[in-house]
C-alpha cells in the first residue's frame, strides 16, 4: 500500500486590505492594488465601516459596497466585527448574535463565502468559564445555521487574553469547541501568531496546540511576531516593534514564529484560503511579501490518504 501526498490544499491566497476611509470611498484604490499584485482574494475589513447600526444593515451602503467591489477578478472573504462575543454574559448575549447576524447576510451578499470572527472572552469576574464556553456553543451553532442557509462558512480565529480578559480559548480548546458544535457552516481560523502569544501566556507547546485545530482549518491568518504577549510599557507603537512583544503583525520572515514547524503540524482542509495580515506600518514590504506568502502556502499539504 502506497501513500498519496496531495498538493497544497489552500485554493487561495491574499490578503487583509487596509481599512481606510470608514464610508469605504478610497476601496477602489486598495482593490487596484490587490489586482495589480496578482493575489486571488482579498479580505474586506467590513468591521471598520460603516454599514450597519444596532444589528441593521444599511442597506443604501450595503448596495454601494456591492458596486465597488463588483467587475473585479477578485476573490473576497469578510473579517466581522471584532466586538462580538459570544461568552458574554447572557444578558448581552441577544445584541451580539443580532450583529452576528447581520455580518452573515453582508458576507453572502457581498458574494464572500468565508466571514471571519473572533473566538470569544470571558471578562465578568463573577462569569463561570464554562457555562460561558456553552452559550457560545450553542450561540454558534444557530448562526451556523443561519450562515449555511446563505452558502457562508463562519471561521472562528483563535485570538489571545487581551483587555482584562480572564479566558479565550487555546487552540486545542477551539479545537474541542468546534468538534462539540459539529456544525459544517462554523469551522477555523488559524492565525498562527495569535497562537503562538496564547500558547506562551498558557505555557504550552504552540505546535501541538496548532495540530490540535488543523482539521477543522479552512481560513488562514498568516503574519509573523516573536509570540510574546505585551507586557512592557511603550509609548509609540514602534516601540513594540523593537521590543519584539505583542501582536505586531510582521512581515513573514522579521519574527520568531517556527514556519517550519508550523508547516508540518498543520494539515488543513481542501479548500482552504490563506491571508496575510499586515500592519499598515509595514505596507511598503507588501510587494515583497507576496511571493513569500505563495511559497508558505504552498507548503501545506492535505492529510495523506491511502492508496491499494
Amino acid at each position: 500500500m502506497q501513500m498519496h501526498i496531495p498538493a497544497s490544499p489552500i485554493r487561495a491566497v491574499g490578503y487583509s486590505i487596509r481599512e481606510g476611509s470608514a464610508e469605504f470611498d478610497d476601496l477602489g484604490a486598495s482593490l487596484d492594488e490587490a489586482e495589480a499584485l496578482g493575489v486571488d482574494v482579498v479580505e474586506l475589513p467590513v468591521y471598520a465601516w460603516h454599514l450597519m447600526v444596532e444589528g441593521r444593515l444599511l442597506q443604501d451602503r450595503v448596495k454601494d459596497l456591492q458596486a465597488a467591489l463588483a467587475g473585479r477578478r477578485l476573490g473576497y472573504t469578510v473579517h466581522g466585527t471584532l466586538a462580538i462575543n459570544l461568552m458574554d454574559v447572557a444578558e448581552r448575549l441577544p445584541r451580539h448574535e443580532k450583529v452576528l447576524a447581520a455580518n452573515i447576510e453582508l458576507t453572502a451578499a457581498l458574494g464572500a463565502q468565508h466571514l471571519v470572527m473572533h473566538t470569544g472572552v470571558v471578562r465578568a469576574h463573577d462569569d463561570d468559564v464554562e457555562v460561558a464556553y456553552s452559550r457560545q456553543r450553542d450561540a454558534l451553532a444557530r448562526a451556523g445555521d443561519h450562515a449555511a442557509s446563505l452558502g457562508v462558512t463562519l471561521c472562528v480565529e483563535n485570538i489571545f487574553r487581551y483587555g482584562q480578559a480572564r479566558e479565550t480559548a487555546t487552540p486545542s480548546k477551539l479545537a474541542g469547541e468546534l468538534a462539540a458544535i459539529d456544525h459544517r457552516a462554523v469551522k477555523a481560523t488559524l492565525d498562527v501568531s495569535h497562537a503562538y502569544i496564547r500558547c506562551t501566556d498558557a505555557r504550552i507547546d504552540p505546535l501541538k496546540e496548532i495540530a490540535a485545530l488543523a482539521p477543522h482549518v479552512v481560513h488562514f491568518h498568516l503574519h509573523d511576531s516573536f509570540g510574546r504577549p505585551s507586557e512592557l510599557w511603550t509609548y509609540h507603537p514602534a516601540e513594540a516593534v523593537a521590543l519584539g512583544e505583542g501582536d505586531l503583525h510582521l512581515p513573514i520572515g522579521w519574527g520568531g514564529i517556527d514556519w517550519d514547524g508550523v508547516v508540518a503540524a498543520v494539515q488543513p482542509n481542501e479548500g482552504a484560503i490563506a491571508i496575510l495580515e499586515l500592519e499598515p506600518r509595514h505596507w511598503r514590504e507588501l510587494n515583497a511579501q507576496i511571493p513569500v506568502l505563495r511559497s508558505l502556502a504552498g507548503r501545506f499539504r492535505a492529510p495523506a490518504v491511502a492508496v491499494a
